[in-house]
């Protein structure tokens, strides 16, 4: 799966989220989570067809207002209710870097030096 998702984030200038189960929300927040990290600048929509993602998008906003996400993360989704006008907001898309996580080199994409736990219960 990681992959699959490495392969979207090289060959892509944008992401469409489609109406779709947990596998569609977990690659939809883990490209935005990169984009915050800064590890890509494309934009991140969703095709909110009969209002189907209006309640992700609300809980977006409360997140942001309660500042448990900041202005910056909350601008990463983008949502249109037709076609036409997401492609019309993509194409006016505007990076918001953080400036923390710009700081960052991400460009080393190896999990050869993951870390292991140790998850054994020692009495």
């Amino acid at each position: 799966m990681q992959d699959k998702i490495w392969k979207m984030l090289d060959n892509s200038n944008a992401f469409i989220a489609l109406q779709g189960g947990i596998g569609t929300l977990k690659e939809n927040f883990q490209i935005a989570s990169w984009a915050q990290l800064n590890i890509h600048h494309k934009p991140i929509s969703q095709l909110n067809v009969d209002g189907f993602f209006n309640k992700l998008l609300s809980f977006l906003d409360q997140a942001g207002k309660e500042n448990f996400i900041s202005h910056s993360a909350r601008q990463i989704f983008i949502s249109a209710s037709t076609a036409e006008e997401l492609i019309d907001k993509l194409e006016d898309f505007v990076y918001e870097p953080n400036l923390v996580a710009a700081q960052i080199d991400w460009s080393k994409r190896s999990n050869s030096k993951r870390c292991k736990l140790d998850l054994s219960l020692h009495l």
